[in-house]
């Protein structure tokens, strides 16, 4: 048997999904018919997010000079720094996905590790528009609870991670 050539290796999950799809619908499995459902709903509102993402994200790349951003969220931005990416995070909507490439972005124009990974906590349970549905189906009381208590977790990670990672030399890869 002839083995598969490394440039098809990538593809292999892919084929194992298709074939694993096919079957779900040729056997009448209902719960592989599902998978492939969400798999369509989730890859058409990929598809619709994405391009929008990238040319925010490219816009803020030209519009923002490095200068700027280590100014403002970099290794000496102190409190000031944290404010403002938990504030960046609250303002922007969509997915958590469409963090990482703003996250990617921060780095490469010197932002620290640290409010990188608080921008990453704030953006996943912070945004306006996600708090205004916590508080209409949980009450006031509880989005405050849960704010006061994952806003300084998010921080102390941040921290955490920057000590961990600091002496991690990463390439940039530039786009």
């Amino acid at each position: 048997m002839k083995a598969i050539p490394a440039h098809y290796k990538q593809y292999i999950w892919l084929m194992v999904y298709l074939l694993a799809t096919a079957a779900s619908f040729a056997f009448g499995f209902n719960p592989g018919r599902e998978v492939f459902v969400n798999f369509k709903k989730f890859f058409i509102e990929m598809i619709s997010f994405i391009p929008f993402l990238f040319i925010i994200v490219g816009l803020f790349d030209v519009w923002f000079p490095k200068e700027t951003v280590e100014k403002h969220v970099g290794q000496e931005s102190g409190f000031k720094g944290i404010f403002l990416v938990i504030i960046l995070a609250m303002l922007q909507a969509g997915p958590l996905y469409g963090a990482f490439p703003v996250a990617y972005i921060l780095y490469k124009k010197g932002a620290s590790i640290k409010n990188i990974f608080i921008y990453l906590g704030a953006f996943s349970s912070l945004k306006i528009p996600m708090l205004g549905i916590e508080i209409g189906y949980l009450g006031l009381q509880f989005t405050l609870a849960r704010t006061l208590v994952s806003l300084p977790l998010f921080i102390v990670v941040g921290y955490f991670m920057e000590w961990y990672l600091k002496d991690r030399d990463f390439k940039v890869n530039q786009l």
